[in-house]
């Protein structure tokens, strides 16, 4: 799997995954800044789709990371039919993530407090699907109505109704007046089967004290995720602690393969009239370009397959 970054930066996302409660409550962190600043410069995004693009990153990271099986993988879909459009992202068993929204230059939209407008511009009107890719014979797939469009809420919902686990989601990513991401992040706390009413009281009371997220990033900005869950929960058992970034499967030959499937008349146009194609990855918005002899190429491996 390819791992991108821009000008020689060195990515120091984490994500850490701990039991506080006396073991009776899950807890995931993700510092998410840098991963949501290279989808922010890969795709261009405006203010609002960064917040947004990079709301569902964050929590897709920290899904992804629960799989169980390097193998499996799962994609989030939402679509509320606001102005963004829709938004997806893949999540990889090791926090990896990548993902695209159909409008990366929606328009700014502002509450009235100044702060950037998410549910405005992704709308409430729609759905967040989750399907997951388990390596077996059928894929896992659950869909819920959206709350509010602003991410954090919505997929609480999903895991309490579609997955049948009590969740608090928090997520947060703060764009500067330029555009660039100043902090990202995500936690989601998971009620275990044996957690009592104590357990789940301490729990509110944290998330009623508990900064936004984004501000929690930057005050913990050296990625120390495992001092700040012990800030939150005295008894904090740390389980693990992992890099993350924006990572992308494509590559050179995966596009050759999609061009391969390609009607011959189409391939053959490519050659003719374009002299050449220039292919682009949704996902990660790499381009890459084919000569007409490479195309050529294509055509004359098919040709020999079908002798």
């Amino acid at each position: 799997m390819n791992v991108f970054s821009f000008g020689g930066k060195k990515m120091k996302d984490t994500l850490c995954k701990a039991l506080v409660c006396q073991d009776h409550i899950r807890l995931y962190m993700v510092r998410s800044t840098d991963l949501v600043q290279e989808a922010r410069d890969r795709f261009d995004l405006y203010p609002c789709a960064c917040a947004a693009l990079g709301r569902v990153l964050s929590v897709g990271s920290l899904m992804g990371s629960m799989l169980k099986d390097e193998k499996e993988m799962l994609t989030i879909s939402i679509n509320g039919h606001g102005p963004i459009g829709s938004l997806i992202v893949d999540a990889y068993h090791d926090g990896s993530v990548r993902g695209f929204c159909s409008n990366p230059h929606v328009d700014t939209e502002l509450k009235g407090s100044g702060k950037l407008d998410v549910g405005a511009v992704v709308g409430k009107e729609g759905t967040l699907t989750v399907t997951k890719d388990l390596s077996m014979q059928e894929n896992f797939s659950g869909t819920v109505e959206l709350v509010s469009g602003e991410i954090g809420e919505d997929f609480a919902y999903y895991f309490t109704k579609s997955e049948q686990t009590p969740t608090a989601v928090s997520v947060g990513v703060l764009v500067d007046p330029s555009g660039n991401v100043v902090s990202a992040g995500a936690l989601i706390l998971q009620v275990l089967p044996d957690a009592t009413d104590t357990d789940i009281s301490i729990c509110e009371h944290v998330l009623e004290g508990l900064k936004p997220m984004s501000t929690l990033m930057k005050e913990y900005d050296d990625s120390c995720l495992e001092q700040l869950a012990k800030d939150m929960f005295e008894d904090a058992h740390v389980l693990s602690v992992q890099e993350v970034s924006f990572s992308c499967p494509c590559s050179k030959e995966r596009m050759e393969r999609a061009l391969s499937t390609l009607h011959e008349k189409d391939l053959k146009a490519m050659i003719e009239e374009d002299h050449g194609a220039k292919v682009t990855c949704n996902f990660c918005n790499e381009r890459y370009e084919f000569t007409e002899q490479e195309l050529q190429s294509i055509l004359d491996k098919r040709h020999e397959k079908n002798v």
